[in-house]
């Protein structure tokens, strides 16, 4: 069964869409804009926008009695793959040990005019 996760402690969907759902062992959280839940204010930097996004997936992963331990596959949306590196930096501080498998792609847009949109797939059990 499809259950719905939503916490306060991130950016609302803006869309007919979930901020996470989670079906069986897995979490499916959606891509997460750097916008901070509670100003909705978006940081200027892509360093900054990227920890705000990561700390929006961390928000939701806890919500969903996940964390960023838990995450197998991550997805990082770019506007500009020139910002790769510093997204990089950012985006270690995060993971450590056994990195979660990844793809970073470039994209003509994001909403908001964002300049990093990260999603995530994570596991919610110890199984």
């Amino acid at each position: 069964m499809l259950n719905s996760i939503s916490t306060k402690n991130a950016p609302g969907a803006i869309g007919p869409y979930s901020q996470a759902v989670k079906m069986g062992d897995f979490l499916f959280v959606s891509g997460q804009l750097p916008v901070h839940p509670v100003t909705n204010v978006m940081p200027e930097t892509i360093a900054e926008q990227t920890k705000q996004s990561l700390e929006n997936v961390k928000a939701i992963l806890e919500a969903a009695g996940s964390d960023l331990q838990r995450v197998v596959k991550t997805t990082v949306f770019l506007d500009d793959m020139n910002a790769f590196t510093q997204v990089n930096e950012v985006y270690q501080s995060y993971f450590s040990g056994n990195y979660p498998a990844r793809s970073a792609v470039e994209v003509a847009r994001l909403p908001k005019d964002a300049s990093v949109e990260i999603e995530v797939i994570a596991c919610v059990s110890n199984k």
